[in-house]
Order: structure tokens, then C-alpha cells, then sequence
């Protein structure tokens, strides 16, 4: 009876102080942020925070993004990944609950009839044994190690969450990319085409020419070279139209046979840049929703709850034990009421000496609690700087398509010019040459810069860890609103 009220109240007191744990408390890390952000365009839309590339107003990006999200294989890769943690998280809940299993054995023996200690007159040498019970194991978590290992669990779990929206993100981002580079091909292509078939028009009218006396072989073989230089732009381009469009069926998910046999369906180029996105009024603490923010901090949760664990090491661990069941030698008599057995057993275990393992363990998951702090800042550092870069990348993208198209526009009036210069024999074929080779070097720039702005508006979307327009704050950190310093 003593020893049942010495289990009672060790159980009781283990009870009231379950919830000491030894390990630091997890606070986040202070962030200077920034009172304002720099460089944003005075006018421009912000991105819905669902389906932010519907701002581009594209029905064709709209499905292809669609079909990435659906079947990129990144994607589903960070998705398992977060089935795994789940599944940890899982399995370090279960140790909080008591540990109950059934056990059956059957034993058949038989004893020495010429041993030194001989059985008793009447008992059998071979013999049968049979056994069932229920055994219970639970250990009492009175230091908050099963707590902290699970808290590290459920950290790991958020972080692969938020891993996977680093990848959607990531993913939407390039898709949307990709699709724009891809049509600044297309764009590229058929004004080399054109660019072509004008000059094979002018070098057949040569030839006549040529043939009349009228001009010197030199110009002829001049304009024979420009043709031979816009023919061989051709290949480059629609090569690297090809690479553009197998790499965006991988970002699509495709099926190897879908990658080789079918092509990219795109609308029809406009050639108007979009409107450029302006984080208005963001909370400058709205950046820690990064997603690869949120993972590093989770990442440094985990870290810290690690420290806990190894920390209630040191201190005694205490474990209930007990069965419930039946002996017999006849399987018939097994649940009788003479057969039942039980036991209910306290151990209580206090580590003395380890050679050191216990304390280099703490050590060690310190010095991850430090790399994962360093992680965490570094990552903000990163965050804030993308944000400033791809706020000056969308101005200066958007000043050179202007530039380049008062360029394409000046340098086409110069090709018109020139050529009526050239029909009143008042100027060579050779400025025609120069002015049409610079016109088409023009357009080829105006195009790509049409496709830097569209990217940089994506860039912009991707650093501020996706759209925002309707996100609904969560009231655990208090904020500080960002002002918009206009260039």
C-alpha cells in the first residue's frame, strides 16, 4: 500500500509540474525595417494576392499558369515534402499519449528428469504455457521534452508549408517570365523576317540593275551581304525560340511526349508594356509573410525547441509502466479469475555520467539555433534587397522600351528619308543599308525591353513574396505602414 501511494503522489506531482520546460522561449528577432520604400513608380496597380499574373489581363498566361500549378513536378516534390513532415509531426504527437499493446505467447518446455533439483512428484516434465496481456508504457513529461520535440515537429511542418509557397511562387513568376521571353521571339523573328524579305526585294531589283549598268558591283555585293546577315540572325533567333519553349513546357509539367509534339499556345502580341506594379502603402513588416522568410523563421522555431529537448536531457525522466492479463497452462483457463496477472511499475531514471554526450548535444543544437538566426537575417536582408532591386529594375526597364521605341520611330523616318535621298540619286545605296540595318537593331531592342518590363513587373511580385491586394493581415505583430518615396 505504501508503495501504491508513493506511484499516486510521484504521478500527481508529475502532473502539476508537466509544464516546467527548461528551454529558452522563442521570441522573434528585432528587424530594423525600413521607414519607407524607395523608387516606386507615381502611378501603376497593385497584384491581387490570388492569381496575382491576372493583372497582365492574358487569357492564354492565365491557363498556362493553371497547368503549371497543376502538374509541375517542383511543385509536387514540395507538396510530398509537407506530407512528410506531417506525418513526423504525427509521430512525435504520439509520444504524449500512453503506449498500449496486446501481447499473446504460447510456451511448450520440457524439464530434466535427472536434474540436480528434481520436480515435484506429480508434475509433468513437458509442460504448456500460455500468456495474454495488455501493456501500457507512458512516460511523464515532466521537463517539457516530448512538448519541445513536438513543437520542433509542428516548426518543421509550417516551414515545408511555407517552402512550398516559395516554390509557387517562384514557379507563377517564371511561367509568366518565359511566356513574355517567348513572344519577344516571336516578335524578334518576324521583324527579322520582314527585315529579310524587304532586303531580298531590294536585292533582286539590284541585280536588274546591276545587270543595266546602273550600279557597280560593289553595291550589288554590299547589298548581298545584308541579306546574307538578316538570313543568318534567323537561326540564332529561332533556336533560341526552341530552348525557350522546351523549357517552358518542363515549368508546364508536360509529358515527355507532349514536350517533343506540342507547342505553346499564346495570344497574340499587343506589344503594349503593363501597367507598373506599386506596393502602395505596404505595412513594412508585410514583407516577414515571405514565404522564404516565414521558412527560415520556422526553421529558427525548430531550432530553438531543439534546445529545449536536449536541455531536459539532463533532468530525470520518469516512466509508468503496467500490465493486465492472464497465465495458464491451459488455454481454456487463460482469462479465469485465478489466471489474471497485473503489475504497475514506476522507474524513474537520472543521468550521472555520459562522457560528455549530453552537454556536446546542447552545444550542438545551440550552435544550429545560430545558424538558422543567421539564416533567418541573412534571408530578410535578401528579401528587402530583391524589393529594392526589382523596384529599380521596373523604372529603368520601363524608361528603356521608351527610349528604344523613340529610337525604332526616329530610325524608321530615317530609313523612309534615306531611300527617297537614294531614288533622287542624291545619297549611295549604303546609307539605305545603314539606316535599314540600324532600324532593325532598333526593333530588336525595343522588343526585348518590352519583355524586360513585363518580367520586372513579375520580379517585383516575386521579391514582395506574391500579390497583395486583399490580404488579410493576421493581428500577431503589430505594424509599421511603409511610405512610398516616389522617384
Amino acid at each position: 500500500m505504501k508503495f501504491d501511494r508513493l506511484i499516486c503522489v510521484s504521478v500527481v506531482s508529475a502532473v502539476l509540474l508537466a509544464g516546467c520546460a527548461v528551454g529558452p522561449k522563442y521570441e522573434r528577432p528585432a528587424a530594423d525595417l525600413p521607414p519607407a520604400w524607395r523608387d516606386v513608380p507615381a502611378q501603376g496597380k497593385s497584384a491581387p494576392a490570388e492569381r496575382w499574373w491576372t493583372f497582365y489581363a492574358d487569357p492564354a498566361l492565365d491557363r498556362l499558369v493553371d497547368e503549371a500549378l497543376a502538374h509541375n513536378q517542383d511543385l509536387a516534390l514540395a507538396a510530398a515534402r509537407i506530407d512528410e513532415a506531417r506525418a513526423l509531426l504525427q509521430v512525435a504527437d504520439a509520444t504524449h499519449a500512453p503506449a498500449i499493446d496486446a501481447e499473446f505467447q504460447r510456451d511448450r518446455s520440457r524439464s530434466s528428469g535427472r536434474s540436480s533439483v528434481p520436480l515435484p512428484p506429480g508434475v509433468p516434465l513437458e509442460r504448456n504455457s500460455y500468456r495474454g496481456a495488455l501493456n501500457v508504457a507512458y512516460e511523464v513529461d515532466l521537463w517539457g521534452r516530448l512538448r519541445s520535440a513536438t513543437d520542433a515537429a509542428r516548426a518543421e511542418l509550417l516551414a515545408s508549408r511555407a517552402a512550398q509557397e516559395t516554390v509557387r511562387v517562384t514557379l507563377t513568376a517564371q511561367v509568366a517570365q518565359s511566356y513574355f521571353a517567348l513572344m519577344a521571339l516571336d516578335g524578334q523573328i518576324e521583324a527579322t523576317r520582314r527585315t529579310l524579305g524587304l532586303r531580298e526585294r531590294t536585292f533582286d531589283l539590284q541585280k536588274v540593275r546591276s545587270a543595266a549598268g546602273l550600279i557597280g558591283d560593289f553595291d550589288l555585293r554590299q547589298i548581298e551581304a545584308e541579306v546574307a546577315a538578316a538570313r543568318a540572325q534567323l537561326p540564332a533567333l529561332e533556336r533560341s525560340r526552341s530552348t525557350e519553349e522546351l523549357a517552358l513546357a518542363v515549368l508546364l509539367g508536360r509529358a515527355p511526349r507532349a514536350i517533343i509534339e506540342e507547342s505553346i499556345t499564346r495570344t497574340a502580341d499587343r506589344g503594349e508594356p503593363p501597367a507598373p506594379v506599386v506596393p502602395e502603402g505596404l505595412p513594412s513588416d508585410l514583407l516577414l509573410r515571405r514565404p522564404d522568410v516565414v521558412q527560415a523563421e520556422q526553421r529558427l522555431i525548430a531550432a530553438n525547441a531543439r534546445i529545449a529537448a536536449a536541455r531536459a536531457a539532463l533532468f530525470p525522466r520518469i516512466s509508468l509502466t503496467g500490465y493486465l492479463g492472464g497465465e495458464s497452462g491451459s488455454l481454456g483457463d487463460l482469462f479465469s479469475g485465478p489466471a489474471r496477472i497485473w503489475q504497475l511499475a514506476f522507474a524513474l531514471a537520472q543521468p550521472i555520467f555520459q562522457g560528455g554526450r549530453l552537454t556536446g548535444e546542447i552545444e550542438a543544437v545551440s550552435a544550429r539555433e545560430r545558424q538558422a538566426l543567421a539564416q533567418y537575417q541573412k534571408t530578410l536582408q535578401e528579401a528587402f534587397r530583391e524589393v529594392r532591386e526589382a523596384l529599380i529594375r521596373q523604372g529603368r526597364s520601363r524608361e528603356i522600351f521608351e527610349a528604344e521605341g523613340a529610337r525604332a520611330k526616329a530610325l524608321a523616318e530615317a530609313v523612309r528619308l534615306a531611300r527617297i535621298r537614294y531614288d533622287n540619286g542624291r545619297s549611295s545605296q549604303l546609307e539605305v543599308i545603314d539606316a535599314e540595318r540600324n532600324l532593325l537593331q532598333a526593333e530588336l531592342n525595343r522588343i526585348d525591353a518590352l519583355r524586360a518590363q513585363r518580367a520586372a513587373a513579375a520580379d517585383l511580385v516575386k521579391a514582395l513574396g506574391g500579390g497583395w491586394t486583399g490580404f488579410e493581415r493576421t493581428a500577431a505583430a503589430p505594424s509599421a505602414v511603409v511610405k512610398t518615396e516616389k522617384p
